[in-house]
Formats: structure tokens, sequence, C-alpha cells
């Protein structure tokens, strides 16, 4: 588009003091408010913002229906460092989480048509989310049903729906496998 301009940055700087398009990172960016292109999906966003990487945590457990609140910041996991990131379009939050766990219960969601992200399953995002909630560790199945009704606030049928086989499948290869196998336990019993 810019090719025959002899400094395209200085119009590309030009073009987003306007607004179109904006800045996400260098490198990165998005269609503004005046142009007819669609804007990319948050979680698309939140891939190719810091990645490899693929959406989990609260935003994966609302996406799927598992927890009842709303999410307002996209948090994802990552191979690479923790990292949080504000853009005109929100903030993302990136958690690092090892190979070979990290690699599990990955799907490529389509959000609209054209545009699909990286989603970890309702499984592996809690596992994520007690794998990465500091301080916390499982050791009872009253302990961890508190965590998951309490906490959490997810209803009994949604957990009865998780793929318990898939889960222990994972348990060891993850961070804080003792407390998995209590929430594993914990599934089983309901």
């Amino acid at each position: 588009m810019l090719k025959n301009y002899k400094r395209p940055n200085d119009k590309i700087s030009e073009f987003i003091k306007k607004g179109n398009p904006i800045l996400l990172k260098r490198g990165l960016y998005i269609p503004g408010r005046n142009t007819y292109l669609t804007v990319p999906e948050p979680f698309l966003t939140a891939n190719y913002l810091w990645g490899p990487s693929y959406v989990s945590l609260e935003s994966a457990l609302s996406y799927w229906g598992v927890i009842p609140e709303r999410v307002f910041e996209i948090r994802s996991v990552t191979m690479k460092l923790s990292k949080k990131i504000k853009t005109p379009v929100g903030r993302f939050i990136y958690r690092f989480m090892p190979l070979p766990y990290y690699s599990f219960g990955i799907k490529s969601v389509e959000l609209i048509p054209g545009q699909v992200a990286l989603v970890a399953s309702p499984e592996k995002a809690l596992f994520d989310k007690i794998i990465s909630t500091a301080g916390l560790n499982l050791r009872s199945i009253s302990q961890a049903y508190d965590f998951l009704i309490e906490d959490l606030r997810i209803d009994t049928e949604g957990l009865q729906k998780l793929n318990i086989k898939e889960l222990s499948s994972w348990i060891p290869d993850a961070p804080k496998n003792e407390s998995l196998r209590t929430l594993v336990k914990t599934l089983k019993k309901l």
C-alpha cells in the first residue's frame, strides 16, 4: 500500500495519529474506526500480541460458560516469559507454562467467520487456573470443592461435564500435580 512512498514509516505514523490503523505494538496494527475492515476479535489479538500463546484461565472459563462472570482482560498462557501488555483495545496478560504441559488441551475456535483463535479447552483452562493461582495447594476434596464452587462459582453440572480421563492424562507433566490429583478426585466424587 505504501510502496510508492520514499519514507513509508512517516506515512504510517501519520495514519496512526489519525486513529487508523491502531498500533498494538511495534509492527502489529489493527484497523481503526474509519475503515470498512473487520477488527480482529480480542482472543485473536491476544494470540498475535505475545506468542506462541493460547487464551486460557478466566477468559477461557468465561468463554465456555464454566464460570458466570464476564472477564474484562484477556488472560493467556505462553511458553515465553510471563508478560502484561496494555493496548488501546484492552489489557492482555500472559502466564508462562512449561512444555510439554503447555501443548495439551488447546482448541482452534472460529470466533467469527474467518477469525480462528487458539483457546484452552474448559478442562485445560481449569488446570491452568489452579496452577497459576499463587499460594493455592489443594490438599483435600473439601478444599478443592470449596475452591471450585465458592471461589470460581462453577456449578456442579458444569463440573460433571469435564473430561476426567483427559485431565488425568495431563497430570504427570503438569506443575502442581498433587493439587491437580486432588481436583480429579473431587470431580470423580460429584
